[in-house]
């Protein structure tokens, strides 16, 4: 047959493939501006225009576009112009990721968004998600409304600044991790358990090997017989070895047990469905607290070099320990309340899937020049100079922990393996983990070929990790004034099948949410355990908002119980500016509360109290309530988190800035950029940014535990001061001027009424044998605190249980704001995230542990129409830690939304809801139960 189609004024005339959707058609004919979000329609990444219609491309047939115009975000700009709502996307920075946007692109640019769909946006963006910014931005951008402001030189922090990939971004050029072409490349698909606790005994790959493309299949007798951690810390000990790249024993429904690598996806597909397994099925359990009883089965057998607290007990991890005498406290209480809160599995959502692509490249010689980029991929020829060297281009969070990883695993020299992030389409703490770049390295050499492994949205919910389900039980003791006497927590955090994370978020779940409030006697029970379910891993918030969620919910209802505003309860027993935070696991030396927001937090929902009308929007008959939460979040993780920079100045008189942490939305290349600038007297725009490449600089732990700005960043400002200094110390000796009377501008530095062109500077340092270059390090210690509080009124349908949020209303206390647009966005995309959480995001698992919610369309992301525009209040505070002031502001803006809207719901509903998410029908059935009690009153 003859085919023709026509994309972005180009024909092409290759025939699809038999059943190729449009997306991987146009992907594979290098238009990486569609991306793949879902694969099933749901989430809009992919969205196109087809003869000026939007369509989803992962949805509509290839052979279907035959004889059409077909427009992707590449071909929206004519002649050098931004399309106008590329623009609007710019100037209000409608993205933080940016891996939804080209979607968002297509579907607001087509014609047939018109008034009516721009008037019901609800309706016009109902098959566009985005998981990063909260929509407000988005809403923004596509009303035309401008944020960002205007670039001036040395007057950058503080100020509005666009991201500096935001012109790639809504143009379709910035490059994900798989929008690469590598000649030659395989593809690697997984084959995994359908047991939840399994020995295997026999594996047959004969008939998978004569699968016509197939070139291999892995199992467990080719991977190493090296137990890991998935996690990534900095200290690898933080997590217990548990784990094998591939084992003969599975752990739950979903773990890897074979890989079948392939000349294309379809064949190793298929390859998949002919390995013929035999298992041994063994006894399995789902519930944390039935896994530690005695006789219960043992999950991990293992000895004590894999740091299992108690393996015979399925405790992964556990805390112990008393402040003071809390059954004295009870006794000295003139209320004790006690309660058992419940939180649910959450999946990280992010729009890019887990995935990496191996090839290889020659080793750069001493001039740091390869002799191939390695960009379009070796096939395993060998080389001249230094030799090769594996490189992973991962969606990754932690590209040097991962190379560390791996030469761990597989006995390489470090230079032997480069790690690289490209833009990472969403993180959220689910990339902070090494999911796949082991088994495909394994392949990579093995085969001394490219391999590609991409995970598919299913994968992502069994193959991948989620948040820790937890159980608090929370015990308080008050006198009739509110003032707390005792405070005790019992935690059981569900770790999954295996450990990665599991201790760490344990330790720190009881860390925070306890040190922030004054109490003679405390005290923690806390266990992270073992079943055969999906593992958990990092989440936002780190543990801390599964345990905030349970002691804001305890607080609120103890001020109710004792009749004390609750506002005035917690003001009452909140640590001031200058305490440390004490709990029965003892006080963190390198934790200090260098400022004070928290009482500028609470100001903040006092202001929302006194001057509200959302009452007057709800429907009539519908129950009206209020209520508040705060929260407290180190800035930064313990232990230690290492951050490496260099700036230097270039030729041309410009800077370059070469810092480890990715870029996935949370904004650290804007804020490096601008801190640089600001040292520098400079403009943002005379500044590049190389990252998250192992060949960039000597370490980075990663961009997890909100280290971006207050880690990365201060080793930024540290390299950027020390260069300013050099370069003012070497003018001043090159123009023969003192240094007193020197001072840097955008483009020179100006002497005492002369002007040397930085260019000039460069030319005279570079004939002097002099490299204009500075490092900065920071170790991550010590660390500050940064505070938020969230605030909701709420309506409530009482013959639906449907809700309706009148008004939301945040506070945040993020230092000396860096960017307050960006950081605007951080708070937005965290109160969106954290709503998903607590109304109706929840993995589910049937009773052998196999998740049943494996895609956007049954787990059910919020969307537009869920999400209501938060009133972001910033404290004003400079912290004496953090670079400039700042403090961090990415996970904490999480950890009070579930509490807050609890409070609100109690309020409206006279019923305390102690398990998230709340549906919708279970607030229905509540209050249907609620009125059937005699004598209830609300």
């Amino acid at each position: 047959m003859s085919f023709s189609i026509r994309v972005n004024d180009e024909d092409f005339d290759a025939e699809p493939r038999a059943g190729q959707c449009l997306r991987t058609y146009l992907r594979e004919r290098g238009w990486f501006g569609v991306k793949k979000g879902c694969d099933a329609g749901d989430c809009g990444a992919c969205t196109v225009q087809v003869d000026g219609e939007p369509v989803h491309s992962c949805l509509y047939p290839a052979l279907r576009a035959e004889g059409r115009s077909v427009t992707t975000v590449e071909g929206l700009a004519k002649d050098g112009e931004l399309h106008p709502m590329q623009q609007r996307f710019l100037d209000a920075q409608g993205f933080q990721c940016g891996f939804c946007t080209a979607g968002m692109l297509m579907t607001t640019s087509a014609a047939a968004f018109d008034e009516d769909k721009l008037a019901d946006l609800p309706r016009g963006l109902k098959g566009n998600l985005c998981r990063c910014t909260g929509y407000r931005a988005i809403e923004d951008a596509i009303r035309g409304v401008r944020h960002t402001e205007r670039p001036c030189a040395g007057q950058a922090v503080g100020r509005s600044l666009g991201a500096p990939a935001g012109p790639q971004v809504v143009t379709g050029t910035a490059r994900y991790t798989f929008d690469l072409d590598v000649a030659g490349l395989l593809h690697m698909k997984l084959l995994r358990s359908p047991h939840p606790h399994a020995r295997i005994v026999s594996i047959d790959t004969s008939a998978a090997l004569r699968v016509p493309g197939v070139v291999a299949v892995f199992t467990h007798e080719d991977a190493p017989d090296k137990l890991y951690s998935s996690a990534r810390h900095e200290h690898p000990t933080e997590d217990p070895d548990d784990t094998r790249v591939l084992d003969d024993v599975v752990r739950f429904v979903g773990q890897r047990v074979a890989a079948v690598v392939a000349e294309s996806e379809g064949a190793a597909e298929e390859g998949c469905r002919r390995i013929v397994i035999g298992y041994e099925e063994l006894p399995y359990v789902l519930d944390p607290e039935e896994a530690m009883l005695p006789g219960a089965p043992v999950i991990h057998p293992k000895g004590p070099e894999s740091r299992i607290a108690r393996a015979g007990n399925n405790v992964c991890g556990e805390a112990h320990g008393e402040l003071g005498d809390v059954e004295q406290g009870y006794r000295e209480a003139d209320l004790v309340y006690e309660e058992t809160f419940r939180t649910q599995r959450v999946q990280h959502a992010s729009l890019e899937t887990h995935g990496c692509v191996v090839y290889f490249e020659e080793i750069p010689d001493e001039s740091g020049e390869n002799a191939e980029s390695g960009e379009n991929g070796e096939n395993g020829e060998s080389v001249q100079g230094g030799g090769e060297r594996i490189v992973v281009r991962s969606s990754t969070q932690v590209p040097f922990l991962t190379r560390r990883a791996l030469c761990d695993l597989y006995d390489l020299p470090m230079e032997k393996v480069r790690v690289v992030a490209g833009r990472v389409g969403g993180g959220f703490g689910g990339k902070q983990e090494m999911l796949t770049e082991d088994i495909a390295v394994l392949a990579a050499m093995r085969l001394h070929r490219p391999v590609k492994l991409e995970f598919t949205r299913g994968e992502q919910f069994y193959g991948a990790t989620t948040r820790h389900p937890f159980g608090i039980t929370v015990k308080l003791g008050a006198k009739r004034d509110g003032t707390l006497t005792a405070v005790q927590f019992r935690v059981v955090a569900n770790t999954g099948a295996y450990g990665n994370h599991g201790p760490a978020v344990m330790f720190h779940s009881v860390g925070e949410s306890m040190g922030v409030y004054r109490a003679p006697h405390k005290k923690v029970d806390a266990y992270s355990v073992y079943t055969n379910g999906v593992p958990a891993g990092a989440f936002r918030g780190y543990g801390l908002g599964q345990v905030t969620f349970a002691v804001e919910s305890a607080m609120d209802e103890l001020a109710r119980r004792l009749g004390v505003d609750p506002l005035v309860l917690r003001e009452r027993n909140v640590i001031g500016p200058g305490e440390h935070m004490e709990g029965p696991l003892g006080e963190e030396e390198d934790l200090h509360i260098a400022s004070y927001g928290l009482d500028q937090c609470l100001g903040v929902v006092r202001d929302a109290l006194a001057n509200d009308t959302s009452a007057e929007l709800a429907p009539e008959g519908w129950l009206v309530g209020q209520g508040f939460a705060m929260a407290a979040i180190a800035c930064g993780p313990p232990g230690g988190h290492i951050a490496d920079a260099t700036v230097k100045l270039l030729e041309d008189g410009t800077y370059d800035i070469a810092v480890g942490t990715a870029e996935f939305g949370n904004g650290t290349t804007t804020v490096h950029k601008q801190i640089t600038a600001g040292a520098l007297g400079t403009t943002v725009d005379r500044i590049a940014v190389r990252q998250s490449d192992t060949d960039v600089v000597r370490h980075d732990t990663g961009a997890f535990g909100s280290a971006g700005t207050v880690v990365a960043g201060k080793a930024v400002m540290k390299a950027a001061n020390a260069l300013a200094e050099q370069i003012l110390s070497f003018t001043a000796e090159y123009a023969r001027t003192p240094r007193s009377l020197l001072r840097l501008t955008a483009d020179s530095v100006e002497c005492d009424g002369r002007t040397v062109a930085l260019k000039e500077v460069f030319e005279a340092a570079r004939g002097k044998g002099v490299e204009l270059s500075a490092d900065g390090h920071f170790g991550g210690s010590p660390r500050s605190v940064a505070f938020n509080s969230q605030w909701f009124r709420i309506a409530v349908d009482p013959d639906t249980g449907e809700i309706r949020i009148l008004r939301s209303v945040h506070g945040a206390d993020a230092g000396k704001v860096m960017n307050p647009l960006q950081c605007r966005g951080q708070v937005e995309g965290g109160v969106a995230q954290a709503l998903g959480a607590t109304l109706f995001e929840q993995v589910l698992v049937d009773g052998r542990g196999e998740v049943t919610t494996a895609a956007f369309r049954r787990y059910r992301l919020p969307a537009f129409a869920d999400v209501p525009r938060t009133e972001v209040h910033f404290s004003e505070t400079s912290d004496a830690i953090g670079p400039l002031g700042a403090k961090s502001m990415s996970e904490s803006p999480f950890n009070p939304v579930p509490p807050a809207f609890a409070n609100a719901l109690r309020d409206a509903t006279g019923i305390r809801f102690t398990e998230a998410p709340f549906l919708r029908d279970k607030v229905w059935r509540a209050l249907d139960e609620h009125r059937r009690r005699p004598g209830t009153a609300r």
